[in-house]
C-alpha cells in the first residue's frame, strides 16, 4: 500500500510539472486570482470579517459560501474563545455555550450538531486536529484565539477539497511571523477577569532575509462561574520557515497543549431555576494532552504553478474520571464506609498521521486564464479506547485504575486515500464556472473487548472492517457585477461511519452488515459584495439534504426477545436563508468624521431543519414492537432563528462595540419532547438573548488596553442538555462577567 501511495504521489507531481512553464512570461495574474498562504487579508483594515479571495494558496474558494474572520480585529472577548463574538458576523453559526472557559468549542450550522464541532472538518494551518476525522471527529483541542491570525470558513461545499464533513470546513490559521517586518519582535498580553480568570500570552517572532519564525506560550486558569468548574490550560507553539530561493521554501511547526478542567455536571430544570450556579458534582475531571507537528514544502517553478506538500502527525490523550450517574442520583458519602463511591475512569488515545500534496496551476485557454487545483491525500489513524476503569473514592484528578485492566478495551484503525480536482473556467470577464470531483477510498477496522461477563470471561467484539470507495461531485459558479457577484454551488458530501457505530455489544446490539456512510447534498444561491468601503453584504438561500442517518431501532427475534439494530434509519433536510449586512455611513462621505465613526451590522439565519423520513421502532409494555415515524419533526439542536447584531463606535485608536445575540428555542431530542424529563436530559431549550459590550484603545503605538462585559444583562440561560458526559442534565451558561487585557509589543 505504501509503495503504491508513494508512486501515486510521484506520478501526480511529475504529471503536473510537465505543464507549459512559459505561461508565466505571457500573463500576470491579479492579487485576487492568486494569494500565497502567508497573505494576511484584512490586517491593515478595521474589518473583522471579509469574503475569501477566489484562490488562497492552493485552494479554490470561488463560488462557495465562505468567510474570513480576522481575529486580530475582533473587538470582543478573544481570551476566553467567546465564539458568539468572534463568529458574530458569520450568519447561522449555532454555538453551545456550556463551557465558560472556552476550552471546549462546539459550533454547527444548518441544523447539524454543535457537539465538539464534529459536523465541521476542523483544521489548524490546513491539517486535521480533531481526534479522528473518520472514526471520532470531535475537536477536544482548539487553539487559543490570541494565537489565531484568521479563521477560514466554508459552509457546506468544502467536501471536495477537505474531505469528510456535512457542515463545512473551519481552518484556524495561526500566527507565523510572516507579517513581522523586523528581525525580532516580542509581545505580551495579560488578562484578568471574573471568577479568578488569569491569562498570559507571550510571543516572540521575527523575519530575516530568508526566514521567519514565531513562538508563543499561552496560560489560562480560572475558577469558573459555576461551583466545581475550575480549569487551567497551557499551550506552546513554535514555527520556522526558510526560503531557499524564489522557488523553494520549507517550514516546520510543533504545538503542545494540555488542559485540566473540573466538570460541574448537569442540573435539573427545577435546580436551574433555583440557582443556576450550583453544582452537585465535585469529583468529575477532564484532562486533555494534545501534540501536533507538521512540515511544509512549497515549490513554485514559475508564477503560474505552485506545489505544496504537507506532512503532519497528531498525538492526543483524553482522560476523564468522575461520578457520571444522572443528576437525580446523589454523589454522597456512604455512612458505613465514610467514603464516596468509586469513580469511573475513561481514557482515549489518538495517534494519527497524514500527508497531502496539492498543486495549483494557472493556464491559458483562448483569451482567458483558468486555474486548476489538484490534490492527493493519505491518512492513517488509530484510536484506542479504555472504558469503565475503577477509579478511587477521592475528589482530585487521578487516572490510576484500581483494577488490573479496563473492562472495555477497543482499537479503531482508519485509513484514507483521496484524490481531488477543481477547476476555475473563466468563460468571460464576468462569468466563471468551477466543477470539481473527489475520489475517496476509506477503510475502518474495530477490534477488542467490550466487557467481562459474570463468569469473568472476555466478551470480545467480533472484528469488523468496513471498506468502501466512492466519488463526490460538485459544481459552482460566479457572475461578477462590478464589486458584487452572484454565486451558486451544489456539492456532495459524506459523514463516515463512526467508531461507536461499529463497537456495539453483540448480545444486545447488532450492526447492519450493509451499514452505509451518511450522505449529504448541499446547495447555495446567493449575492454578495461591497460598495466602496462603507457597505458589505452577503445573502443566500441554502439547502442541505442528509441521507442515510445512522441510528438504533429495536428489533424482535423469533423467540420474542429483542435487540437494538444499528442501521441507516432515514433522512432529514435543512433549508433557509443566511444574510449579513454591515454598514458604515461615515466611510461613504455622508457624514463628517470629526467625532468619530459608527459601523453597524446585522447577521441573520433562518433554518427549517426537519426529518423527512426516520423510522423508529420501540418495545411496548406488552412486549410488542411499535413503529412510528419522525417525519416533519424538527431536527434537534437546530434553532429556526439566529440573529446577531452589533454597533461599533470608532474614534482614532479607540473603539467600542455592543453586540446582541438571539437564538430561538430548540428541541434536545428527535422526538421533540417539550416537557423536560426528571434527569433534564431531554426537553425544550428555551430561546434566549445575550448582550455583550467591549472596547479597545491603542496608545503609544505598542500599547493596547482591551476590556469588556459579557452577558451584561446577567441573563440566566442554557444551550444544551447532555445525555452523558459532561452532564448528564441541563448545562447552564455563564452569567455576567468581565475581562481587562493589557498588551505590549516591542
Amino acid at each position: 500500500m505504501r509503495n503504491w501511495i508513494t508512486g501515486a504521489f510521484i506520478f501526480f507531481a511529475t504529471a503536473t510539472l510537465a505543464q507549459d512553464t512559459n505561461l508565466a512570461q505571457q500573463d500576470t495574474l491579479s492579487p485576487k486570482e492568486f494569494l500565497p498562504d502567508v497573505t494576511v487579508v484584512g490586517k491593515d483594515t478595521r474589518h473583522d470579517m471579509v469574503q475569501m479571495p477566489e484562490i488562497v494558496g492552493t485552494h479554490i474558494f470561488a463560488g462557495k459560501k465562505n468567510a474570513l474572520v480576522v481575529v486580530n480585529n475582533v473587538n470582543g472577548n478573544v481570551v476566553n474563545n467567546t465564539m458568539r463574538q468572534i463568529l458574530a458576523k458569520v450568519p447561522g453559526i449555532h454555538i453551545w455555550e456550556s463551557d465558560g472557559s472556552g476550552v471546549q468549542i462546539g459550533i454547527a450550522t444548518r441544523g447539524l450538531s454543535p457537539n465538539r464541532s464534529w459536523d465541521f472538518n476542523i483544521r489548524q494551518n490546513g491539517y486535521d486536529i480533531s481526534a479522528d476525522p473518520f472514526g471520532y471527529p470531535e475537536a477536544y483541542y482548539n487553539p487559543p484565539m490570541q494565537a489565531v491570525q484568521r479563521i477560514q470558513i466554508i459552509k457546506g461545499a468544502g467536501a471536495l477539497q477537505f474531505g469528510p464533513q456535512l457542515g463545512g470546513m473551519v481552518n484556524y490559521v495561526l500566527q507565523d511571523g510572516s507579517d513581522i517586518k523586523k528581525p525580532l519582535m516580542a509581545e505580551t498580553q495579560n488578562t484578568v477577569g471574573s471568577f479568578g480568570m488569569l491569562n498570559t500570552y507571550n510571543a516572540i517572532g521575527g523575519t530575516g532575509k530568508k526566514s521567519h519564525f514565531y513562538a508563543f506560550f499561552d496560560h489560562r486558569n480560572g475558577d469558573g462561574w459555576r461551583n466545581n468548574s475550575q480549569y487551567k490550560t497551557n499551550t506552546g507553539f513554535g514555527t520556522y520557515t526558510y526560503r531557499f530561493s524564489d522557488k523553494w521554501k520549507a517550514g516546520i511547526e510543533l504545538l503542545h497543549y494540555e488542559m485540566l478542567g473540573q466538570q460541574p455536571g448537569g442540573l435539573t430544570d427545577a435546580l436551574f431555576k433555583t440557582d443556576a450556579q450550583q453544582s452537585f458534582r465535585s469529583r468529575n475531571w477532564l484532562n486533555i494532552n494534545w501534540t501536533t507537528a507538521a512540515a511544509n514544502i512549497d515549490f513554485s517553478p514559475n508564477t503560474n504553478s505552485h506545489f505544496n506538500l504537507k506532512v503532519y502527525g497528531l498525538k492526543g490523550d483524553r482522560n476523564s474520571i468522575g461520578y457520571v450517574q444522572p443528576i437525580t442520583v446523589k454523589d454522597s458519602i456512604n455512612p458505613v464506609t465514610h467514603q464516596y463511591a468509586n469513580r469511573t475512569i475513561d481514557i482515549d488515545t489518538y495517534r494519527n498521521m497524514g500527508a497531502e500534496l496539492r498543486h495549483l496551476l494557472h493556464y491559458k485557454m483562448g483569451k482567458q486564464i483558468n486555474s486548476l487545483t489538484a490534490s492527493a491525500r493519505y491518512y492513517k489513524g488509530n484510536t484506542t479506547r479504555y472504558r469503565a476503569g475503577l477509579g478511587d473514592t477521592g475528589s482530585d484528578f487521578n487516572k490510576e485504575n484500581l483494577n488490573s485492566t479496563f473492562p472495555t478495551h477497543l482499537n479503531f484503525d482508519a485509513e484514507n486515500i483521496a484524490f481531488a480536482v477543481e477547476n476555475i473556467f473563466r468563460v468571460n470577464k464576468n462569468l466563471i464556472i468551477i466543477p470539481g470531483a473527489r475520489w475517496e477510498s476509506l477503510s475502518g477496522t474495530v477490534v477488542g473487548r467490550l466487557n467481562y461477563n459474570s463468569a469473568g470471561d472476555e466478551n470480545k467484539l467480533s472484528p469488523t472492517r468496513k471498506t468502501r470507495n466512492f466519488l463526490l461531485m460538485g459544481l459552482a459558479a460566479e457572475y461578477h457585477i462590478g464589486n458584487t457577484e452572484l454565486y451558486a454551488n451544489t456539492t456532495q458530501s459524506y459523514r463516515p461511519i463512526q467508531f461507536a457505530d461499529l463497537a456495539v455489544n453483540p448480545t444486545t446490539e447488532i450492526v447492519d452488515p450493509n451499514l452505509k456512510d451518511g450522505k449529504g447534498l448541499s446547495a447555495d444561491l446567493g449575492y454578495r459584495g461591497k460598495l466602496g468601503n462603507f457597505l458589505f453584504f452577503d445573502a443566500n438561500f441554502f439547502y442541505l439534504k442528509y441521507d442515510n442517518r445512522i441510528g438504533t431501532i429495536t428489533q424482535q427475534r423469533l423467540d420474542s426477545s429483542t435487540y437494538n439494530y444499528r442501521t441507516n434509519i432515514g433522512k432529514s433536510s435543512s433549508r433557509g436563508i443566511e444574510a449579513l449586512v454591515e454598514l458604515n455611513p461615515f466611510q461613504a462621505g455622508w457624514l463628517g468624521k470629526k467625532y468619530g465613526e459608527i459601523s453597524v451590522f446585522v447577521s441573520y439565519a433562518y433554518t427549517n431543519a426537519r426529518y423527512d423520513d426516520v423510522k423508529v421502532i420501540t418495545k411496548a409494555s406488552n412486549n410488542t414492537l411499535v413503529e412510528t415515524n419522525l417525519k416533519n419533526n424538527r431536527v434537534e439542536n437546530a434553532p429556526q432563528h439566529l440573529l446577531r447584531s452589533g454597533l461599533t463606535y470608532f474614534y482614532k485608536t479607540f473603539s467600542l462595540t455592543t453586540q446582541l445575540s438571539y437564538v430561538s428555542s430548540t428541541f434536545s431530542d428527535a422526538n421533540n419532547t417539550q416537557t423536560p424529563n426528571a434527569a433534564a436530559t431531554v426537553g425544550l431549550i428555551p430561546a434566549y438573548t445575550v448582550a455583550d459590550i467591549s472596547c479597545a484603545y491603542k496608545f503609544r503605538e505598542n500599547y493596547t488596553i482591551k476590556a469588556g462585559i459579557n452577558n451584561f444583562t446577567n441573563k440566566m440561560y442554557f444551550t444544551r442538555r447532555a445525555g452523558g458526559y459532561p452532564g448528564p442534565g441541563l448545562m447552564p451558561s455563564d452569567a455576567r462577567n468581565y475581562f481587562v487585557t493589557l498588551g505590549i509589543k516591542i
